[in-house]
C-alpha cells in the first residue's frame, strides 16, 4: 500500500478509480476496529454493514475474522475498559474507584457470590387460626385421652 494514493479522508484510492462500476471496498484498520466494536455490542451483520456503508456480503468477505471473533471482541473490549479503569484507580480517581466497586458488586450478583454474609430468612409467623389448628392436632398428647384418640 506504500505506492497507493490516498483521498482527503485518508482512505486508499483503489486501482481503476474513475472507471465504470463501483470501486471495490478497501478494508482499513479503522473499519476493522468499528466492526470489532459493533460486534462486541452484539449488532447483527446488517447493522454493521449499514454502519460501514457496505453490503452484508462485502462485510462477510472482508471482515470475516472480526465477525467470527464476536464473543472474543466483547471480552477484549471489556478487558481494555477495565484496564483503563484500574489505571484511573491507581492514579487516585475517586469516581473511578466508585465505578469499579459498583462493577464488582454487579459481578458478585451475577455469579451469586456476595461479600456480605447472608442472613437466614425467618419462617413467617403463623396466624391465630393456623396456630389453633396445629394445637388441635397435638392436644391429646400427654393426656389420658392420648391412648384412646389415635389418628
Amino acid at each position: 500500500m506504500s505506492d497507493w494514493d490516498f483521498d482527503l479522508l485518508g482512505d486508499p484510492i483503489p486501482e481503476g478509480h474513475g472507471r465504470r462500476g463501483r470501486p471495490p471496498h478497501m478494508p482499513t484498520d479503522e473499519n476493522r476496529r468499528k466492526v470489532m466494536l459493533l460486534a462486541a455490542f452484539d449488532k447483527n451483520e446488517e447493522q454493521i454493514a449499514a454502519a460501514l456503508s457496505i453490503t452484508p456480503p462485502t462485510l462477510r468477505k472482508h471482515y470475516f475474522r472480526e465477525l467470527r471473533a464476536r464473543l472474543e471482541a466483547r471480552h477484549r473490549l471489556e478487558g481494555k475498559l477495565l484496564a483503563a479503569l484500574a489505571k484511573e484507580v491507581d492514579a487516585g480517581n475517586v469516581s473511578a474507584m466508585d465505578k469499579l466497586f459498583k462493577r464488582l458488586d454487579r459481578q458478585d450478583l451475577a455469579t451469586g457470590a456476595t461479600s456480605q454474609p447472608t442472613r437466614q430468612a425467618k419462617p413467617p409467623k403463623k396466624g391465630k387460626k393456623e396456630a389453633a389448628v396445629e394445637a388441635a392436632h397435638t392436644a391429646h398428647e400427654g393426656s389420658p385421652w392420648g391412648n384412646l384418640l389415635r389418628h
